[in-house]
């Protein structure tokens, strides 16, 4: 493996074909009231477009970013991005953080920003996200081997990892099958691993839980069930048009943050269109929508033994009708600490990032 250092610079013809598109959009029209209730709202979406296309300031975002030390590593068939802050003491703590969907790296550069001083931190983009280049293979990506390969690259057999949404997967999966080198792991989001097969034992508060995610997936999965299903024709639309990319994600953006309806409340026009930006330039929407598609026929065995290793939760209320029951949890990780947060939603690094840097702190002090 070779460890390159990496810069971010678009291309000044990929921003003007940008700006073309955006003053070529053709919005749809809009039920009389409909406001949110039928998707992303038509008046917000077409003031961001205009901002995009007038206002927002991508080479000020890449001054930004390149702040930060980032690589580009080839492991496997897999090219991957990182920012890799390492300190000058040794014996630190490693940690490597994972993003979900429809996240991007930036989502998780506060904890760099809190956590740098104290441990070593690595955050890369999920194979086939953003400056990750694009994964077209079939089947499930097995994200947690290529980190757990990507760490040793950077010299650290053992270390500690974290996740929210779909990298609380990615980091419950090296919990699982790397206990001799993850010396705990620490969730945050919802997307944490069910007991299997579901005990019969279950609680009123657990089964409450279970009747409100099958609820949740009724009314706000269907994102998900296209993306598992018909990615593909979905894709044509995302690729092509950044009005149709903005819709998709704007509305995920305003669900699950814990922004009362008001996307201004948790998020600027910069803060949104740094990651919408992200997703045109470098192609990589289908990419990584696909890994919805990819996991869908995984015939892999779901584990029906606990994660051994140490793990802090940090429940968010934001995403209040997915709030995990306790003691579920406690069936399927060796819960070590547990923190029910004042506020925050699916975004918690950006939505609040002092609260959950302090809880990863507190947590990796009693495991070093």
């Amino acid at each position: 493996m070779v460890l390159e250092p990496f810069r971010i610079r678009v291309d000044d013809a990929v921003l003007a074909d940008l700006r073309r598109r955006l003053a070529a959009t053709r919005l749809p029209d809009e039920p009389a009231g409909g406001g949110w209730d039928y998707g992303t709202d038509r008046g917000t979406l077409a003031e961001l477009l205009d901002y995009w296309r007038d206002g927002f300031d991508w080479r000020r975002v890449e001054d930004r970013l390149n702040r930060y030390r980032q690589y580009r590593v080839r492991i496997g068939p897999d090219l991957i991005h990182l920012v890799h802050v390492p300190g000058d003491r040794p014996g630190r703590l490693p940690l490597i953080f994972s993003h979900g969907w429809p996240s991007t790296f930036v989502e998780l550069l506060p904890m760099v920003d809190r956590l740098a001083d104290e441990f070593d931190v690595v955050v890369p983009s999920l194979p086939g996200f953003g400056f990750s280049a694009p994964v077209t293979r079939r089947g499930p990506r097995r994200v947690h081997q290529v980190w757990a390969e990507l760490m040793s690259e950077l010299g650290y057999h053992r270390f500690g990892a974290c996740g929210s949404d779909i990298g609380a997967r990615v980091t419950s999966a090296l919990g699982r099958d790397f206990p001799d080198r993850v010396v705990g792991i620490h969730l945050s989001s919802v997307d944490l691993d069910w007991p299997q097969p579901l005990p019969d034992d279950l609680d009123p508060a657990e089964l409450d839980y279970l009747d409100r995610s099958r609820r949740w997936d009724a009314e706000e999965g269907g994102y998900a069930a296209i993306q598992s299903t018909r990615p593909q024709s979905l894709a044509y639309g995302l690729v092509d048009s950044p009005a149709g990319l903005a819709g998709w994600l704007l509305e995920k953006y305003r669900t699950w943050s814990d922004c009362g309806g008001d996307l201004a409340r948790r998020f600027s026009p910069d803060d949104l269109l740094t990651h919408l930006t992200i997703y045109w330039v470098t192609g990589t929407i289908n990419s990584a929508n696909r890994t919805y598609f990819e996991k869908h026929p995984d015939r892999t065995p779901k584990p029906s033994e606990p994660v051994t290793v140490p793990t802090a939760v940090a429940m968010f209320p934001g995403e209040a009708q997915l709030l995990v029951p306790r003691q579920f949890a406690a069936r399927a990780y060796r819960l070590r600490r547990w923190t029910d947060m004042p506020r925050g939603g699916h975004f918690p690094a950006h939505e609040e990032p002092e609260l959950l840097g302090n809880d990863h702190t507190a947590f990796y002090r009693t495991l070093r």
